[in-house]
């Protein structure tokens, strides 16, 4: 977790609707907490929450319930340095694919998710979109080649496969 994390420009944070889940993970030692700290400590800048099993509230795919986690999980989140403005809340159903991909039926009441960044604002109405909506930070490719490398791989038949990110600079097959 904590190496993908460490390279990600985005992070999405899934919450569990469920009655007790999201309890547990909210809590003082909840993994709701520790990811979301991790994103922000790691230098995520971007987050979207993603509150899952919405299919499971009682009842189904119950309003006030992402209400009251959305409000819970934005004064947490606030806390550690995210501004909640610019996040996507987006209430989904993983299971049954529910605002994943796009709007359900199921969910009348949500009108979509809005975000407010000095960049400029964004909406829509699923997770999908929420995804596309993250803007890609800029790296300088003017710059020498800085490649931090995250592991080495040694696959039979292949060879030696370093793995890592670019920070700066420009790669290209055959230089």
């Amino acid at each position: 977790m904590i190496t993908g994390t460490s390279q990600a420009d985005c992070a999405v944070l899934i919450v569990a609707a469920g009655t007790g889940e999201f309890e547990a993970g909210i809590s003082k030692n909840g993994q709701t907490r520790e990811h979301a700290l991790l994103a922000f400590t790691l230098g995520v800048k971007q987050l979207i929450v993603g509150v899952n099993k919405m299919d499971s509230t009682e009842p189904p795919y119950s309003e006030p319930r992402f209400e009251e986690i959305k409000k819970e999980v934005s004064s947490y989140i606030k806390k550690i340095g995210y501004n909640p403005a610019a996040v996507a809340f987006v209430p989904i159903s993983g299971w049954h694919g529910d605002n994943m991909l796009e709007p359900s039926t199921k969910m009348p009441w949500f009108k979509g998710w809005q975000v407010d960044r000095k960049e400029g604002k964004a909406e829509g109405k699923c997770l999908i979109e929420a995804l596309d909506a993250i803007l890609p930070p800029a790296r300088p490719t003017d710059k020498a080649l800085r490649l931090p490398l995250q592991d080495v791989y040694k696959i039979g038949g292949i060879g030696t496969v370093p793995v890592g990110r670019v920070e700066t600079g420009i790669l290209k097959p055959g230089t």
